[in-house]
């Protein structure tokens, strides 16, 4: 198992953050004096939102398991790092409670057969993926009730919307993430908070390029076919999404125009669920 619940630790690589938010709203520091907190920061996706919202101007909780990277992170974007095992509940519950924008990004991967997929490593997913929002929103939506105002976030997947062999685990989880983002909306509309997922497809990080030996295992086919065959054989659009798409589309729910999208999910997956 991977050292980090950051799904992609490692595969962004920031350039001058403005040039992302720019890109999203004019009047950059939209979220100036918010606090934003982002699960599995220390890399990839996670990565790319936290640069993005501290851009922004949002003081950024940087969570994550991979401590080294974490704090890193935080330093470089003025934040703080908060080094936590996920799967472990008591954990998350030391979390803060006083994120004005919530990003759950956290995940991992595991491919295999339902007949020989382990539980351990079922149970451990949902977890990470299902339980740790729970326990993270469940501390922080009073706080945003009280402030009136409340971005969730959940980095979901093309597959919380549509199923794939061999993904059981990460396909149950996404979806289970599709309800709790819904409940939230519906929960939280009164008291000025959204909640949304983002849905990307195979988005170019470590995760991805680690699942390729083992995409070639089950499907019977050589490495290199991989991309081409398995992951981007469902898209219109035949090339890898990047981690700073994903964030741009996060920081873009944030914004005081996306205020009244709530309990939807955004697709960026090349035109996969089109068909």
């Amino acid at each position: 198992m991977q050292s980090s619940h950051s799904p992609d630790a490692g595969a962004y690589t920031a350039g001058d953050p403005r040039d992302v938010v720019d890109q999203v709203v004019v009047g950059a520091r939209f979220l100036a004096g918010r606090t934003a907190m982002v699960t599995g920061a220390a890399g990839g996706i996670g990565r790319a939102c936290a640069v993005a919202l501290s851009a922004a101007g949002a003081f950024v909780r940087v969570v994550d398991r991979a401590g080294e990277a974490a704090e890193r992170l935080a330093e470089a974007i003025g934040g703080t790092a908060h080094i936590v095992d996920l799967s472990v509940p008591d954990a998350v519950d030391t979390l803060p409670d006083d994120a004005d924008v919530v990003v759950n990004n956290a995940g991992l991967q595991h491919v295999a057969a339902i007949h020989e997929f382990p539980p351990d490593r079922f149970a451990l997913m949902q977890r990470v993926m299902v339980e740790a929002p729970f326990r993270i929103l469940r501390r922080t939506l009073p706080r945003m009730y009280e402030r009136e105002w409340g971005r969730v976030v959940n980095i979901s997947s093309v597959h919380g919307l549509r199923a794939s062999p061999y993904k059981s685990a990460y396909v149950a989880a996404k979806h289970a993430l599709e309800g709790l983002s819904k409940v939230v909306a519906l929960e939280g509309a009164e008291h000025g908070v959204t909640s949304n997922c983002v849905n990307p497809g195979y988005v170019r990080t470590p995760l991805v390029e680690r699942q390729i030996a083992t995409q070639a295992r089950v499907h019977g086919i050589p490495e290199d076919e991989v991309v081409a065959r398995v992951m981007l054989d469902r898209t219109a659009i035949k090339r890898l999404i990047e981690p700073d798409e994903v964030a741009r589309a996060v920081l873009w729910l944030c914004t005081p125009q996306a205020g009244c999208i709530t309990g939807t999910s955004l697709p960026l997956d090349g035109g996969w669920t089109a068909r």
